[in-house]
């Protein structure tokens, strides 16, 4: 899967369980890049290095696309976190 496939069943997903919406966009506001203002194209995308850590620490391997139920699992679990 790629991360563009991975996107769009991420947005299926919400169409389907619309209650994963909040927690989708609390883990993308968590994972934005720092200073993301100051850099084109000036969207909070996460930095690309940080991703590639994050999956190698998950999944072993930096250019692992993680499933969308891990991702969804993931989104509901810090949703119930205290901040």
């Amino acid at each position: 899967m790629s991360w563009t496939a991975l996107v769009v069943a991420l947005l299926w997903r919400c169409v389907r369980e619309p209650s994963l919406i909040g927690p989708l966009l609390l883990v993308a506001w968590r994972f934005r890049r720092r200073n993301w203002l100051t850099r084109a194209p000036y969207l909070p995308f996460p930095a690309w290095e940080y991703v590639q850590w994050r999956m190698h620490t998950a999944y072993g391997d930096h250019h692992a696309v993680p499933p969308v139920d891990d991702i969804a699992s993931y989104a509901r679990w810090t949703w119930r976190l205290p901040t």
